[in-house]
């Protein structure tokens, strides 16, 4: 039997919804957090506004603001459906890493905000040495993600050649 006769889409679903409202639960808005969930599991990694409408059963104002969460975050793209003016929102391959990488760059941005505030919170002051424990976790986490960002290249080649094989190409 070919993988498209073997999907259960009711049981997708269900799925999907709970992973939507475990995301939900770690702070997600609940419909951006429904609408990633069916993205992910869609047969094409691909739907349209109107069929996450369908689907969600949601008015397109709220799928509106669902996808655009997630676009910010970079979890899904927009694409033009070809010959139309419809947008497609898509899941990419790689898109935790890209996320994460995404979300690296912002903490940059924190630091440097940080770091400009130091010389005016005075230098034995409580909130001066948050700031510079922020700023110290901070680093620490940029350090750990360029070192796994060497592994994940690594990894994500030994997870795509299996994947490949138990596909039988």
């Amino acid at each position: 039997m070919s993988a498209a006769m073997e999907r259960d889409d009711e049981a997708v679903q269900r799925y999907a919804e709970q992973f939507g409202n475990v995301l939900a639960e770690m702070g997600w808005p609940r419909m951006s957090a429904r609408a990633f969930a069916a993205v992910l599991v869609s047969e094409d990694g691909r739907l349209t506004a109107a069929e996450l409408s369908e689907l969600l059963k949601a008015s397109p104002a709220a799928i509106s603001g669902a996808v655009n969460y997630l676009l910010q975050l970079r979890l899904v793209t927009r694409e033009r459906e070809p010959g139309s003016r419809r947008d497609v929102y898509v899941v990419q391959d790689d898109f935790w890493f890209q996320s994460m990488v995404s979300q690296d760059r912002g903490l940059g941005r924190w630091e440097d905000i940080l770091r400009q505030m130091l010389p005016v919170t005075g230098t034995a002051t409580e909130a001066n040495r948050r700031i510079r424990a922020s700023i110290g976790f901070i680093e620490f986490i940029q350090e750990e993600v360029e070192a796994l960002t060497a592994r994940w290249v690594i990894r994500k080649a030994e997870i795509d050649a299996k994947i490949a094989a138990d596909d039988g190409r």
